[in-house]
């Protein structure tokens, strides 16, 4: 600003700033503070529809530079993020037991995991040649061979208890009438319900051993909150498993139509929510997170919280990329009909080169910067890089932009973590600036 003090004013250099990081509800936020402060200059508008459409440009251009000087082997990025997520959920594994213990004949599995404590699964028992399919109240004995699924951390204690690893067994693979099977939760009113909530011991001998959800492995403690849409791994007897896939659908079919109602509160919530003033001390008005704000936060509380309250927020994966892509689609054509008329105008008479320049300075230096030290000093994947810094700059193209270079949900993570505070805090940097600046003008 003290550099181009002489042909920007303060307001005018607010306007480019938010065009810059592609943000309308900051500038809208800073309109009204001028307005408060009774400003009668030039509309900051103009600025920010000179530097808007080359910043969208360049955030993904800077994207594309970061990618070549480091060499990004995009399908490399993918695998290693799935292995990092792997890492990060822990994964359950399986192993087989061979009781040797003495002090467990005759203890009931539900005991051994109260003597042990840490939690298991028991999936399958091979008792004098027989393989069951075992529940909590199951007596143990001597020389029976247990299939555990548990996390990998609670595998050695498991085994010191139980007696020794058997690995050459696998009770999968042995004769018996016990089947696995994986079953889609397609009922509403499984959804909320938690892995306690099925009662198994109704089922006779059916065990949940995995439960797979958006491309994660869970392990199924008994807290654990089921969703819409997951995948549960079960194994018992046959009839009893047809009986728990009746419980929970199992219907595939019922969840090709999407949840028109959660995704129609969220949006009327959020728009009440990011309406809302909220006021700080010091600020000639209050801040208001906005359209952009206040559904993302409600839509993210939704879907941390939503199954626990019993609300559905499953939604078909077409019905979410539709969704996204209108949205997405909206948005640039009302920043693009807005913004025409005034930026063909600022170009005519010179000024709105420079308003795009300085526009690009503040778009290009700051995630160049952030980019090399994410990459190079904390091994940050490309994908989630990417998601960053439209995050940061709360721009939605750039994060389609990233969905063209991966299938995976990295980006979206990265965008969705960073984007609410990105998106306050660039409500509220614009009034700040003008109240320590102000009586410099």
């Amino acid at each position: 600003f003290f550099m181009f003090k002489a042909k920007v004013s303060l307001a005018t250099m607010l306007g480019v700033y938010f065009g810059a990081v592609t943000n309308t509800p900051g500038l809208g936020a800073t309109q009204e503070a001028l307005k408060m402060m009774e400003y009668t200059g030039e509309d900051i508008a103009v600025a920010y529809a000179c530097a808007y459409p080359l910043a969208v440009v360049a955030i993904i251009a800077t994207a594309i530079v970061l990618r070549i000087v480091f060499r990004i082997d995009l399908k490399g990025e993918d695998r290693q993020w799935e292995e990092a997520q792997k890492a990060n959920n822990e994964a359950p594994i399986f192993f087989h037991a061979r009781i040797t213990n003495p002090a467990l004949e005759g203890r009931t599995i539900h005991q051994v995991r109260d003597f042990v404590g840490r939690p298991f699964i028991c999936s399958r028992v091979l008792h004098n040649g027989v393989i069951t399919s075992p529940s909590a109240e199951t007596v143990l004995h001597t020389g029976d061979v247990l299939r555990i699924v548990s996390a990998e951390e609670n595998k050695e204690p498991v085994v010191a208890f139980c007696g020794k690893e058997d690995k050459e067994i696998d009770l999968v693979l042995e004769s018996s009438p016990i089947t696995s099977r994986t079953i889609r939760i397609t009922k509403p009113k499984v959804n909320g319900l938690t892995v306690h909530d099925l009662h198994l011991s109704k089922y006779d001998g059916v065990n949940i051993t995995r439960i797979f959800r958006a491309g994660l492995t869970l392990f199924p403690y008994n807290n654990l909150h089921l969703q819409l849409g997951d995948r549960v791994y079960c194994v018992g007897p046959e009839r009893a498993v047809a009986r728990l896939a009746e419980t929970l659908g199992n219907q595939e079919k019922k969840l090709y139509h999407p949840n028109l109602v959660s995704i129609f509160l969220g949006i009327v919530v959020g728009i009440i929510f990011g309406s809302l003033p909220i006021a700080i001390p010091g600020l000639p008005v209050p801040l208001k997170l906005g359209l952009a704000g206040g559904p993302l936060i409600i839509a993210i509380l939704l879907a941390y919280y939503g199954p626990n309250l019993r609300l559905i927020t499953y939604t078909t994966e077409s019905a979410n990329l539709m969704l996204r892509e209108l949205g997405i689609a909206l948005f640039l054509a009302s920043v693009g009909l807005n913004a025409g008329k005034p930026f063909v105008e600022a170009l005519g008479n010179g000024e709105g080169v420079l308003y795009a320049f300085l526009g690009l300075f503040i778009t290009i230096i700051p995630l160049l910067i952030v980019g090399t030290i994410a990459r190079k000093k904390y091994k940050m994947n490309y994908h989630a890089m990417i998601g960053m810094m439209a995050g940061a700059t709360t721009d939605p193209p750039t994060l389609a932009y990233a969905g063209t270079l991966s299938e995976k949900n990295s980006s979206v993570i990265a965008y969705s973590t960073v984007y609410p505070l990105a998106m306050f805090l660039r409500i509220l940097s614009g009034q700040f600036v003008l109240l320590i600046l102000w009586q410099y003008v």
